[in-house]
């Protein structure tokens, strides 16, 4: 097999071409290698598997693994026997060897750890090819010719609003990549206070803009009032997800195409949107697979508890049926787009869900995206966040727009929010607000609801 980037990227056009049942069947035969692969070079999946058949195409037929327990065995984990914890902790800690590579073969990231375990993770050249083939094939499907020639026209230039200067997957991109790219890119801080990061903006007028969902709704909001002044030909969303009305929203201030992209630092070339919104899944790569709480299957149009996925190009560091702990919506019917590819919609993360106690001692557990839609079409709200800071005790950050009168605003998000909790039969919850606006997290991101910890 051809692992180079023009070798992958000509395999994902003709496993395109051929539709799903083709891609179906490299997916089913490239499980089957890496689980055999993972067996031979990894002492803790040859553990794992001790008992399973030798030949394994059936996802279902693999016990799950996630990042805890991985962690806990990583030098068993990994495939390269001259890789160990011991030897990897000090790299990805020094902060000069960000985006460079990790014994001249391997990029090194780190994710944040807010499920509890910091997660160290390798990227081999195969993923990297994958990556590449991946991020063309999106932007073969979001942009035209005419669109391609005003990028070049307004010199290339991208702005990446993410977290830069740590070891995520993020910032070893935007180092690793910002050496090549030169002036045509620049990464302000995302925690730069807004008027210094509009100005910024202002004065570099990307051509493409990349950033996370809420703090690219944020800047929306900050050109609708004019301060912003910028036509970026294309605006990339990645790793949080918005209403859909947002992704139009966003389009119409920027006059703008907007793409969308599910990844992962686990699997970061998971998925990207069509037109249709809906994100299809690199299917002949990853597996993907929405289950119950008790990780069995749960049928296209049903929302997930969690989703397993299964990396097919990292041979460094197995990934296979991987609690991801992203809830999602598989799309039981084709995508109008004409994509073969499986469509999916990410309704949150397992981990950010609201659980609630009733008054008759039971339990509710609500999805976050449930006090979003309850809050996105109220006029007037820039930015929320809503926090969990009791069993039933709900407190709500909120920064209005200008203009808007900040007690209205928050008397019709009460009322709406309220109106949902007395819809679960949560009357008892109490909400409050708070004084502070919302607060971003260490990585630059605005998270709309935090639950309980």
């Amino acid at each position: 097999m051809n692992d180079s980037f023009f070798g992958v990227w000509r395999d994902i056009r003709r496993a395109r071409k051929q539709g799903l049942k083709a891609i179906q069947q490299r997916q089913r035969k490239r499980l089957a290698e890496m689980v055999a692969f993972a067996r031979a070079n990894s002492p803790y999946y040859r553990d794992l598997y001790k008992g399973l058949p030798d030949h394994i195409e059936d996802p279902t037929m693999l016990p799950v693994t996630d990042k805890k327990k991985l962690m806990a065995r990583f030098d068993d984990w990994v495939t390269d026997r001259d890789v160990t914890i011991e030897k990897v902790r000090p790299f990805v800690e020094n902060p000069d060897l960000f985006g460079k590579q990790f014994q001249g073969q391997y990029l090194v990231i780190t994710t944040s750890g807010t499920t509890g375990t910091r997660g160290i993770f390798l990227v081999d050249q195969r993923s990297l090819s994958v990556f590449g083939s991946l991020f063309l094939s999106m932007l073969r499907a979001w942009l035209g010719a005419r669109d391609i020639s005003r990028i070049v026209k307004n010199g290339g230039r991208i702005g990446l609003l993410l977290a830069s200067g740590t070891p995520t997957i993020t910032g070893v991109s935007i180092t690793r990549f910002g050496s090549y790219l030169g002036k045509a890119m620049r990464s302000p801080s995302v925690h730069m206070p807004l008027p210094e990061l509009v100005a910024e903006l202002n004065k570099f007028q990307p051509a493409v803009l990349m950033s996370y969902g809420t703090m690219t709704k944020l800047l929306a909001g900050e050109q609708e009032a004019g301060r912003l002044r910028i036509s970026p030909v294309l605006t990339i969303i990645t790793a949080e997800g918005l209403a859909l009305d947002e992704y139009d929203r966003i389009a119409g201030a920027f006059s703008t195409k907007v793409g969308n992209l599910y990844a992962a630092s686990e699997c970061p070339f998971m998925s990207y949107c069509c037109e249709q919104k809906w994100l299809h899944i690199n299917a002949d790569r990853v597996v993907v697979e929405p289950v119950d709480a008790n990780y069995q299957p749960v049928s296209p149009g049903q929302t997930s508890h969690t989703v397993l996925i299964s990396n097919l190009a990292n041979r460094v560091q197995p990934f296979l049926r991987y609690d991801l702990g992203d809830s999602i919506l598989e799309r039981p019917d084709p995508c109008p787009c004409g994509n073969p590819l499986p469509a999916i919609r990410v309704q949150g993360r397992a981990a950010d869900m609201l659980t609630f106690p009733t008054e008759r001692g039971g339990q509710v557990t609500l999805p976050p995206l449930l006090f979003g839609t309850s809050v996105y079409h109220i006029p007037g709200i820039e930015q929320f966040q809503i926090m969990q800071t009791a069993p039933a005790y709900l407190r709500v950050r909120l920064r209005p727009l200008d203009g808007a009168d900040p007690d209205q605003v928050w008397q019709t998000l009460y009322n709406n929010v309220t109106q949902l909790l007395r819809e679960h039969k949560l009357e008892h919850v109490k909400l409050v607000r708070a004084e502070e606006p919302p607060e971003q997290s260490p990585g630059g991101k605005y998270r709309e609801v935090i639950p309980l910890s």
